[in-house]
């Protein structure tokens, strides 16, 4: 039996399929939909209107107050005396509110207190989760064992708020900023995601470095850092959001009004209705709101996490997920 050949005009190389290593342009690899697997069946027009409605009234949801919140800072007395309190519909917008905060008083001070408790402090957060991390994700580390159940003792139990401030008064941090990054420097679910990235790192990478003569130190920062990233940016934003936000060290270590961050003069103004200093003369000239006033101290609030928080957003699944599972 004779074998039969289809004829090929000579030259034209055969067409098999694409050639081994063959991959699609990088346009159509990011617009091209993820394979969907054979039992699941493609979701119906009432399905997909029904997730679209879903997303765009949680949207509304997240987004209207912000929509007042915003507004209202930027109204003028009278628009704000006219609808009675909150504003919608922007009309008359002005800056006064804005430019009475930032030119100085006590809400400039209280700003620049917190960004200089958010930064020190969270460098300082930082540095200590990280070198605990590396050592405790170390296996041969000098008493990680016991130093791993210890720290993750101090999630369940707590010593409590008086003995906490007892000591805090004790080694004279009272009135100090110390008081405001010292107690909450440490956090010990930060400090299991890190090693559990770090001990997900090829252990073969830092075998190589110590072989080559690197030490820890250096395998640390040169190795082991820049692949983890993504769950350094997330847990810097961890650290960051906290001191931003925190108002409860400020409210109990601190007597001296100038020295408050300023998440503390927001409580002031929303919850007791004070004006800070510096403002009171506006409002009294009938040049600025008094809501209008609260409102703005809380764009500024919420300002910085907002700007941050897109930046790190895409690092949260891989830094998060591989660091709580891992180890």
């Amino acid at each position: 039996m004779t074998e039969r050949t289809t004829a090929r005009p000579t030259g034209t190389p055969a067409r098999r399929g694409p050639a081994p290593g063959h991959r699609p342009p990088a346009a159509a690899r990011r617009w091209s939909a993820p394979a969907r697997p054979v039992w699941e069946e493609p979701p119906g027009r009432a399905g997909l209107a029904a997730k679209g409605t879903l997303l765009v009234l949680a949207c509304l949801a997240v987004l209207f107050p912000l929509w007042i919140v915003v507004v209202t800072s930027l109204s003028s007395k009278k628009t704000i005396t006219e609808t009675g309190g909150l504003v919608i519909v922007p009309r008359d917008l002005t800056f006064v509110a804005y430019q009475e905060l930032l030119s100085g008083g006590q809400v400039t001070r209280a700003a620049v207190v917190s960004v200089l408790v958010t930064v020190t402090g969270t460098l300082f957060s930082m540095t200590v989760s990280v070198l605990c991390a590396y050592g405790l994700s170390r296996p041969g580390s000098l008493g990680h064992r016991f130093i791993l159940l210890a720290l993750m003792a101090t999630m369940f139990f707590g010593a409590g708020l008086i003995p906490t401030y007892l000591l805090v008064q004790t080694l004279g941090l009272t009135d100090t900023y110390l008081a405001l990054i010292l107690p909450s420097a440490v956090s010990v679910f930060n400090i299991l995601v890190l090693r559990g990235f770090f001990m997900g790192i090829s252990p073969e990478l830092v075998d190589s470095a110590r072989i080559d003569g690197a030490g820890d130190l250096r395998i640390l920062w040169q190795i082991v850092m820049p692949l983890s990233r993504a769950v350094i940016a997330v847990i810097t934003l961890f650290y960051a959001v906290g001191y931003w936000s925190a108002w409860f060290n400020a409210s109990i270590y601190l007597s001296d009004q100038n020295m408050m961050p300023l998440q503390n003069v927001l409580i002031q103004l929303v919850q007791k209705q004070e004006i800070p200093v510096g403002l009171g003369q506006a409002v009294k000239a009938g040049n600025l709101s008094g809501l209008a006033v609260q409102m703005a101290v809380m764009v500024l609030a919420l300002l910085p996490v907002a700007v941050l928080s897109p930046f790190v957003q895409k690092h949260f699944r891989k830094g998060m997920l591989t660091g709580a599972v891992k180890g």
